[in-house]
C-alpha cells in the first residue's frame, strides 16, 4: 500500500514539473480543465458535461476533431461554451493540416478568442466584423498580386467589430503581426502556443518535432476583455484540406493583484500598434488568373489537344485505307 502511495506521489510530482516546463516555469500558473481537450475527448462526447460545442461539418473521432475534411465547400467549428474569467492565459494547440493536394490546397483554420461563439461566416468559417482576437493559420495565398511573405502564414487580428477581414487579400490590410511557418503536411507533431499576459500577445510554434518553442511574433499593448470564448473554425472552397484539432491545453497564468481585481469585462479590443484598415483595391488588369484557373485551363487545353490528335489520327488512317483500296 505504501509503495502505491509513493508511486502516486512521484507521478503527480512529475506531471507538475512537466507542466512547469511547458508554461515557462511560471509557478502561479495551472491548467484549466474546462478550457482544455484531450483524446479521446470525453468533454465533447459527454452531452451532460460537455464544455464544447460543434458547428457545421465538424466530426469527432477518438483520434482528432476534424473541422473540415479534404472536400470542397465545407465549414466547421469547435467552440468552448465557458467564458474566460481570468485576464492572463496561455493556450497550447496540437493540430494537423494535411490532404491529398500537392500544389493546390486550402484554406487553413483560425483560433479565436471572441465575444460571440458558435457562429458561422466567411472568415475561415466564422463571422466577419467580429469582436476579439483571431490567430489565422493560412495555408493558401488568395492574393493575386505579390506578397512580402510566403504561405503557410500565421497572423493575428484584433477587431472591435468595425474591421472587415479582406479574404481576397489574406487579411494583409488588418494584420497585427505574422510569420511564415511551414506547418502543413508535416510528419512531426505541429503545435502553436498563444500567450496573453500583461497586455502582451506572443505566438510561438513547435513544428519541427524538437519540443522547443520558436517565437513567431510578440506584440505589446494588446487590450482584450475577459469573458470572451475560445474557439476554432475552418472552411474550404474550391480548394480543400483536412483541418484537425488533436489537443488543447489552456493555462491560467499568474496575474498581478491590480489586473485580478480590475473589471475587464467592458474593455474594447484594441491594439495601438495595429495598422488601420486600408481600402480594398482591385488587382491590376491582367493579373486576375488564380492558380486554380490556370490549372483548369491547362487541363482543358490538354484534353482539346488529345481530342484533336485522336481525331486527326483516325482521319488520316481512314484516308490511307481508302487510297490502298484504289490501288
Amino acid at each position: 500500500m505504501y509503495s502505491k502511495l509513493i508511486a502516486a506521489f512521484f507521478l503527480i510530482l512529475s506531471i507538475h514539473l512537466t507542466f512547469e516546463q511547458d508554461t515557462g516555469n511560471n509557478p502561479g500558473s495551472y491548467e484549466i480543465r474546462e478550457h482544455s481537450l484531450n483524446r479521446p475527448y470525453p468533454s465533447v462526447f459527454s452531452t451532460a458535461n460537455s464544455y464544447w460545442h460543434l458547428t457545421g461539418n465538424t466530426l469527432v473521432t477518438d483520434r482528432h476533431i476534424r473541422l473540415t475534411s479534404d472536400s470542397q465547400s465545407k465549414a466547421g467549428g469547435l467552440w468552448n461554451i465557458i467564458p474566460v474569467s481570468y485576464p492572463d492565459w496561455e493556450m497550447h494547440v496540437h493540430f494537423k493540416v494535411h490532404g491529398t493536394g500537392k500544389e493546390l490546397f486550402g484554406d487553413g483554420f483560425a483560433i479565436w478568442y471572441a465575444k460571440d461563439p458558435k457562429l458561422g461566416g466567411p472568415i475561415f468559417g466564422y463571422q466577419d466584423h467580429f469582436h476579439g482576437l483571431a490567430i489565422i493559420m493560412d495555408t493558401y495565398s488568395n492574393h493575386n498580386g505579390p506578397h512580402n511573405h510566403a504561405h503557410p502564414y500565421i497572423s493575428a487580428m484584433i477587431n472591435n467589430g468595425s474591421l472587415h477581414y479582406d479574404h481576397d487579400r489574406d487579411g494583409t490590410h488588418t494584420a497585427l503581426a505574422g510569420c511564415e511557418a511551414q506547418f502543413r503536411g508535416r510528419d512531426t507533431d505541429t503545435l502553436v502556443a498563444i500567450r496573453y499576459q500583461n497586455d502582451r500577445l506572443t505566438v510561438s510554434t513547435d513544428i519541427e518535432g524538437k519540443n522547443i518553442w520558436k517565437e513567431c511574433f510578440a506584440v505589446p499593448d494588446v487590450r482584450l476583455p475577459t469573458h470572451y470564448y475560445f474557439g476554432f473554425s475552418a472552411a474550404t472552397g474550391d480548394l480543400s484540406d483536412n483541418h484537425d484539432i488533436i489537443s488543447v491545453h489552456t493555462y491560467q497564468l499568474e496575474t498581478s493583484e491590480q489586473r485580478r481585481t480590475e473589471n475587464r469585462r467592458n474593455i474594447i479590443p484594441n491594439a495601438p500598434s495595429a495598422e488601420p484598415e486600408r481600402p480594398h483595391t482591385d488587382d491590376p488588369k491582367g493579373s486576375g488568373w488564380s492558380a486554380l484557373k490556370i490549372f483548369v485551363l491547362i487541363i482543358f487545353l490538354i484534353l482539346v489537344c488529345l481530342v484533336v490528335g485522336i481525331g486527326a489520327y483516325y482521319y488520316f488512317d481512314k484516308r490511307q485505307y481508302q487510297r490502298k483500296r484504289f490501288y
